[in-house]
């Protein structure tokens, strides 16, 4: 299976929420999504020589790093050192809204200046052999989508990007917050999927307000080549990639369990500990495991008041499985 196949679902790049840890879980969950760093900025790679942001497991894979940064030099020289460490696909952040990014001339903002973006990814994709993608948003500001939109596409396509991930929603970078643009305005995701019409040989994936796998299995029944899932993949990992394999893939496999990866994960948390890391880092991502069964409430609880404790390690995290209804763990 390549790349495009696995990116028939993916799991969005989320400041914060998916660090290597993150990813670890959702890879147990299901074999097949295409997992996506947070963004990394070049200038840390390249100025501060941070290599340990693109520090991920084996087990990860497919998995694709995620850059911000407007500097095509700098940007190939960064894409060039995550094809060094291993990632499937270097993609270029031309979507986040935060006022961190903009200073910085990262993300939405460069939606303005499509030269510039095809000017970034050629840098990227002449530097080295790994595909390069772009994440953008259909417009920002006052900018039209309708026009916009096709633009950007066929100027960042002609330098070479064929995969393109769209955020439904526009951005605002003047007046509304990072927060509350993640409601405002509406999404329009019959824009994208007339996008996927107007380029048919393009790699076009939806994000932005999928929340179940019946919506992802609907856009990729009218046509699309893949379905970008954020929050809701984080929040309610189970219900978004347990059944993920199965239902999007094709697999001939049983679906996974949240029960199994708990299991999964306490070889990987004793290691973590062993290296001198905190439990909270690992368990802050599994607190959605059991969202919406019995007993999610006493296993968030456990664990966010639990995991922060010193010396608390995996016998925490079996205790607080016990508590989901149904769950026991077996004798040891």
């Amino acid at each position: 299976m390549n790349i495009r196949q696995y990116a028939r679902l993916s799991i969005a790049p989320m400041m914060d929420w998916t660090d290597r840890h993150c990813r670890y879980l959702h890879r147990l969950l299901s074999r097949h999504a295409l997992l996506y760093t947070e963004m990394v900025t070049a200038p840390a790679l390249v100025r501060g020589h941070a290599l340990h942001l693109l520090d991920h497991s084996p087990e990860e894979h497919p998995v694709a790093l995620q850059l911000g940064g407007s500097d095509p030099e700098e940007l190939a020289q960064a894409a060039k050192l995550g094809a060094e460490a291993s990632y499937d696909e270097i993609n270029l952040n031309v979507g986040c809204p935060s006022d961190r990014v903009q200073s910085g001339t990262f993300g939405a903002v460069l939606m303005k200046d499509p030269g510039l973006v095809a000017e970034c990814c050629a840098a990227m994709i002449a530097a080295q052999s790994v595909e390069v993608t772009v994440k953008c948003r259909i417009g920002v500001d006052d900018q039209e989508p309708e026009r916009v939109l096709p633009d950007f596409l066929e100027r960042v396509s002609a330098a070479g990007v064929s995969r393109f991930a769209i955020h439904a929603r526009k951005a605002w970078l003047d007046g509304l917050s990072p927060r509350e643009n993640r409601d405002i305005p509406p999404l329009d995701h019959d824009l994208v999927l007339r996008m996927k019409s107007q380029f048919p040989a393009l790699h076009i994936s939806v994000n932005g307000g999928i929340a179940s796998l019946d919506q992802a299995e609907r856009f990729l029944d009218a046509g699309l080549d893949g379905v970008m899932v954020g929050r809701s993949a984080y929040q309610r990992p189970a219900d978004i990639l347990c059944a993920a394999d199965r239902r999007i893939f094709g697999a001939k496999t049983l679906d996974s369990t949240p029960e199994e990866a708990v299991r999964a994960m306490l070889p990987y948390i004793e290691a973590h500990l062993v290296a001198g890391g905190r439990l909270n880092q690992i368990t802050r991502h599994m607190l959605g495991l059991f969202a919406g069964r019995p007993g999610a409430r006493a296993w968030r609880r456990m664990l966010s008041e639990g995991a922060v404790q010193p010396g608390a390690g995996p016998e925490l995290v079996e205790a607080a499985l016990v508590q989901v209804a149904g769950v026991m763990m077996p004798a040891s």
